[in-house]
């Protein structure tokens, strides 16, 4: 056959003007690039939601630093705590007395959980402002927040923190939202979900927290979600960053009555005696100047061990966060250090002090295998190593093959690749130079991810397979009907979650 007469037919037929013509043909195949990983959808209430005049409220918006989201988004809430006395033993004693501390306004929790996002390893993101801080909190809310979610692409994570502020009914029903939306509506993404009241422990006389979770989450869509246990002490919020202002007025007369009476026992020079009573009496003037309110404000925390106390339980009871928002900053720095196929677990948390439940081993025994397979992933303490998250599975514990988290999260992120650049196929011919370009595209990149470590296998071929063609994929009805069938085989990696080492003893050799 004359390929270069067929060539010049081709080319030249259309030359009819005398010259030279530059024909440039691609080197190289498509290829496939790997989607991001790590990009959490966060949904909750903000204190405000505006870019210049442009109302943000339920529009997903993507920032990259704790900075934006404060310039989007505004600060944190202003709690209000009451404060008085109760019969029962308490963190805040004095006079052997017993005293209560509760936070009855600005039960907000995402502006501390984005602080946290940040702290442990956090990046690009995604915001959807539900309501300001003058909402309830409401679940329909919520749902309607994570659906807004829908046509967004990039997000890979859904965390909903304010979730738990609900009613647990109400709660179960936002995170089987959360469930549905990540495992049958997008299938992109996964969802990390707190465990309703996790800072009680299991053995709480209001009952087993992780029971009633697992009791309530259902079992549909549970491979696309992971849940973690308990909830943090964390450092977010300050003692000193707090005041009396934040105290209602019932609270402001009993600790104003508090402070005169630790007073009379302190044994202060007259100057500091006082400036301590000029503090105690302007404690309850709502409406002085704030240089006034600061001043006083200083004093007291220079001079009133009782006002350092209850300043310490308000910033405790502030710093009491679910770890959803933790574990999503895990997830991004383990993604960005090691890639997505690495555990993200055996890893410390940043801005925390302690779990509010010490696990002991059979403590966790129980979480991460029980029978019904719902595994719940355990934050211990360990000597000498801080705070670790020590689990890597789904709440599908029991599915072999999406049982871990890295496994369902490296499967998502090789089907969206691939799907992404499939696109630039669709209507192509369907025949089997179609065929050898899609094979190849989808292999080069798999081998790119297997000599990244992504994959099992100490070759490409034991790694993954790529099939298409008639007769291996596809039947003749199938190119009849428009349809190319591609099959793909990975390897994925799987943790060592349990080591076994064994010591035997030899016989003395001289």
């Amino acid at each position: 056959m004359d390929y270069l007469g067929l060539l010049k037919g081709r080319n030249m037929a259309t030359y009819k003007t005398p010259g030279v013509y530059i024909v440039e043909k691609s080197a190289f195949p498509n290829s496939v690039v790997a989607v991001a990983t790590a990009v959490p959808a966060f949904v909750g209430y903000t204190e405000t939601a505006d870019n210049k005049g442009k109302p943000l409220r339920n529009v997903p918006w993507r920032i990259t630093s704790m900075a934006e989201f404060q310039n989007y988004f505004g600060s944190a809430p202003a709690p209000l705590f009451s404060f008085a006395e109760t019969s029962s033993p308490a963190s805040l004693s004095f006079a052997d007395k017993h005293y209560a501390l509760e936070r009855v306004r600005g039960k907000y929790l995402l502006y501390y959980s984005m602080q946290l996002f940040f702290q442990n390893g956090g990046g690009a993101c995604y915001i959807v402002s539900v309501g300001g801080y003058g909402d309830a909190v409401d679940a329909a809310q919520l749902r309607g927040g994570i659906d807004l979610l829908v046509k967004e692409q990039e997000p890979t994570l859904l965390v909903i923190p304010d979730a738990v502020l609900l009613a647990q009914s109400d709660c179960i029903a936002v995170q089987q939202h959360a469930l549905d939306h990540c495992g049958n509506v997008t299938k992109s993404r996964m969802a990390i979900l707190d465990i309703f009241d996790g800072y009680r422990g299991g053995h709480d006389v209001a009952g087993d927290p992780v029971a009633a979770f697992r009791d309530a989450i259902g079992d549909q869509f549970l491979d696309y979600a992971a849940a973690y246990y308990p909830w943090l002490h964390t450092t977010i919020n300050r003692a000193k960053d707090q005041a009396y202002w934040n105290l209602d007025s019932a609270g402001l007369t009993l600790l104003q009555t508090l402070l005169q009476a630790e007073r009379k026992t302190s044994n202060l020079p007259a100057d500091k005696t006082v400036q301590l009573q000029n503090a105690i009496d302007g404690i309850v003037q709502t409406e002085a100047a704030p240089q006034d309110k600061t001043t006083w404000h200083n004093t007291l925390l220079a001079l009133s061990p009782l006002y350092t106390a209850l300043l310490t339980e308000m910033a405790d009871q502030l710093n009491l966060l679910p770890p959803s928002a933790a574990m999503a900053g895990i997830y991004t720095m383990v993604d960005n250090n090691r890639g997505v196929w690495k555990a993200p677990a055996n890893v410390s948390l940043n801005a925390v002090v302690a779990p509010a439940v010490n696990l002991s081993l059979d403590d966790q025994e129980s979480l991460n295998v029980p029978p019904d397979g719902k595994a719940v992933n355990a934050i211990r303490t360990f000597v000498g190593e801080g705070v670790l998250v020590w689990g890597a599975r789904t709440l599908d514990g029991n599915n072999q093959d999406w049982r871990y988290i890295n496994v369902r999260r490296t499967a998502i992120m090789i089907e969206q690749s691939i799907k992404l650049a499939a696109n630039a196929f669709v209507f192509e011919p369907n025949v089997a130079a179609t065929w050898v370009a899609v094979q190849n595209m989808i292999s080069n990149f798999l081998t790119g991810i297997w000599q990244q470590g992504g994959l099992a296998g100490s070759t490409p071929k034991d790694a993954f397979a790529v099939q298409i063609g008639l007769g291996t994929t596809m039947t003749a009805d199938d190119i009849l009907e428009g349809i190319m069938r591609v099959t793909v085989l990975v390897a994925l990696i799987r943790p060592a979650e349990f080591i076994e080492i064994t010591f035997e003893q030899q016989m003395q050799q001289s």
